[in-house]
This record gives C-alpha cells, structure tokens and sequence, in this order.
C-alpha cells in the first residue's frame, strides 16, 4: 500500500509529465478523457484521474505503463521516482555558453517548435532564454 509521500510524489511526476504532453490539459476530465483515448481496458473516470492528480490513488500498473508510453517517460521513474544510487542527486549544470548539449530527440524537437513560431516569439522566447542566463550568473 502506498504512502502518503509516495502518491504525493507520484502525482507531482505526473502532473509535471502533463505539462510537457502535447495536448493542453487543464484537469482531471482532459487527463481521462486523453487517457482513454489509449488505454485498452476499462476507462478511467475524471473522478479516478482527479485521485492521481491529488495524491489520493495511485494507478494499477497497466495504466502506469500506458501513462508513462504516452508522456514518453519511464514507467519506473513515474511510478517510484528517481532510482536511488549510492550518490546524491546533483542537479545538473547548464554549459557554458560557448559548449553545446549532444542534439537529443527531444532537444530536436524542441528546435523544431521554436523555429515554427512567428519572429516576434522567437525574439520573446531568446529574451526569457537570456533572463534566465543572466540569472544564474548572480
């Protein structure tokens, strides 16, 4: 049975996986009804998906596994988190400005929806970029 800390930890996995899914989801009935859209077996209401987003249930493993496919995570981290190693999580560094990060699938598809956006965003978009930059220097 699962603790409190753990459905809280699992929901906050979640809820930061939906934000990074390409449907906007506002809540509980967007994340049943996309959730449905793929799972095979019984549906899950907005009242089951509203558990998972509050830290009250936890899903059964089958609908862990079509969750983490979906948020193109994995099924273990979403489930139980990161595993635990014999070193303390660092957070990783950026680089500096002039190094440059190995083009992942994601990072190429993060490439692909900034050079979509208008001028006038992607102008915005290396503002916010710089603020943060700038930021971290302090």
């Amino acid at each position: 049975m699962p603790t409190p800390q753990e459905k809280a930890d699992f929901s906050e996995r979640l809820k930061f996986s939906m934000t990074r899914a390409p449907e906007k989801m506002r809540g509980a009935t967007d994340l049943a009804l996309h959730f449905n859209l793929r799972y095979q077996g019984e549906p899950v209401s907005p009242q089951t998906a509203h558990k998972w987003l509050t830290a009250r249930s936890i899903p059964t493993i089958d609908k862990l596994k079509t969750l983490a496919d979906w948020f193109k995570v994995d099924q273990h981290w979403l489930h139980y988190g990161p595993p635990p190693s014999g070193n303390p999580q660092v957070t990783p560094k950026p680089l500096a400005r002039d190094e440059q990060y190995p083009a992942s699938e994601e990072t190429l598809e993060l490439a692909t929806k900034i050079e979509a956006l208008s001028p006038h965003h992607r102008y915005l978009l290396e503002e916010l970029v710089e603020q943060f930059y700038g930021a971290m220097k302090r």
